[in-house]
């Protein structure tokens, strides 16, 4: 077995950074968090590889700043493997990366049929990559070496991965569609956190009524509060299905709390009175949450045939002349456009209908400047009588 150090102090932090500055080439990286265990989606374990530098493994919580790794390496470039899933996790250590090369994005442009990590090295660099850690507890300490030698082994190939596929997509005149993805996924901003988080709830529309609302709001509240103090997954103390039970049966007394069927989890008896003092702020809170909420958002597809014909029909079939595009580039359609900006335009097409009104419509809901190239006059064309277009598809293309 291959014997494997952590960087867990910020001496030794600075130590490797300045080995690893003296290499040669793009950084690769990655992270591992500990979703589904702790609340915080921070990395508790972050992986650098670098050409004549070697490996390195940090241990963030313990080393704290890690901005000194980005400043100097100057203006390198970064290869992530899914680089949307873990640069905000980096950034919060101090980690901006001022470009970067997304082996997971490339390979989805490429048409690859499977884009794992493992799958990709296996495909093109006919190595084997064990996952057979991928989804443990990171914030465990220490670290069992195993799953250290696993997670060096996730940056030790992204190099030669990264230059596999640059020429691959160079061979297929991807390299600029490419190189736009990467910068778009590199700036992308982050979510807006909901004003209503709790409305997330599985099986929220279930509840009926505004006060069984007001009291599964008061139990995710509380929920979430200690979740937060205690640095655990919200649905390792109770699950949503707890909470959802509790405010259907709304129990008036903690022993019939406790015998909800439904209401259970690791701390459903262990917290109880935190979840009967808040069932019983949720049974007297005098601001009742309505049933629905007015979304700023478009229906679902499904809904459209009914609601508005006329964009069922614009979707449908532009959707059609997308997919058999996106299939003669041998990329997926939700590459070539993405679905929620095709929707936008679909249920409100600009008006007069041209390359310059569409292509502006498109940019405005987030399209690259490639993708809108690629794809206006198929969208000018299927907006244009998209009844007698759809009459001619068959049922199949039906499926939004």
């Amino acid at each position: 077995m291959v014997s494997v150090h952590v960087v867990d102090s910020p001496e030794e932090f600075l130590d490797a950074c300045r080995t690893l500055a003296s290499g040669s080439g793009p950084l690769a990286i990655d992270a591992e968090r500990a979703s589904g265990f702790t609340y915080s989606q921070r990395a508790y374990l972050i992986q650098v590889y670098r050409r004549e530098a070697g490996t390195f493994l940090f241990d963030p919580p313990a080393i704290g700043d890690m901005s000194a790794l980005t400043e100097m390496c100057d203006d390198q470039e970064w290869i992530l493997h899914a680089a949307s899933q873990d640069l905000a996790c980096l950034r919060e250590v101090g980690i901006h990366p001022p470009r970067i090369f997304d082996t997971e994005l490339s390979a989805r442009l490429l048409g690859l049929e499977r884009v794992g990590l493992g799958s990709v090295v296996e495909a093109l660099l006919d190595i084997h990559l064990a996952k057979e850690h991928s989804a443990v507890n990171w914030s465990t300490r220490p670290l069992p070496e195993p799953w250290l030698v696993y997670a060096a082994a996730d940056v030790a190939h992204l190099v030669d991965l990264r230059d596999k596929l640059e020429h691959l997509l160079i061979d297929a005149g991807k390299l600029a569609f490419a190189q736009a993805e990467f910068e778009a996924t590199r700036t992308r901003p982050e979510k807006q956190a909901s004003e209503t988080p709790w409305r997330k709830l599985s099986g929220l529309h279930t509840l009926r009524a505004p006060r069984q609302l007001a009291i599964a709001r008061a139990l995710w509240l509380s929920r979430d509060e200690l979740a937060r103090s205690r640095d655990v997954s919200p649905g390792r103390l109770i699950p949503d299905s707890a909470i959802i039970a509790a405010a259907a049966a709304h129990p008036t007394s903690k022993s019939a709390l406790m015998a909800v069927k439904g209401f259970n989890g690791r701390d459903a008896r262990g917290s109880l009175d935190r979840w009967w003092t808040a069932l019983s702020a949720g049974s007297v809170d005098e601001y009742l949450p309505p049933l629905r909420v007015k979304a700023d958002t478009l229906p679902p597809p499904r809904m459209w045939r009914d609601k508005n014909p006329q964009a069922y029909a614009r979707l449908t079939v532009a959707r059609h002349a997308l997919s058999e595009h996106a299939s003669a580039l041998t990329m997926p359609l939700e590459n070539l456009m993405s679905p929620a900006a095709l929707r936008a335009v679909a249920w409100n097409p600009p008006e007069p209908l041209s390359v310059e009104t569409v292509s502006a419509s498109l940019l405005k809901e987030g399209a690259r400047p490639w993708q809108i190239r690629e794809t206006a006059d198929l969208i000018i064309a299927a907006f244009v009588d998209p009844e007698t277009k759809l009459a001619a598809l068959t049922p199949a293309s039906d499926e939004n």
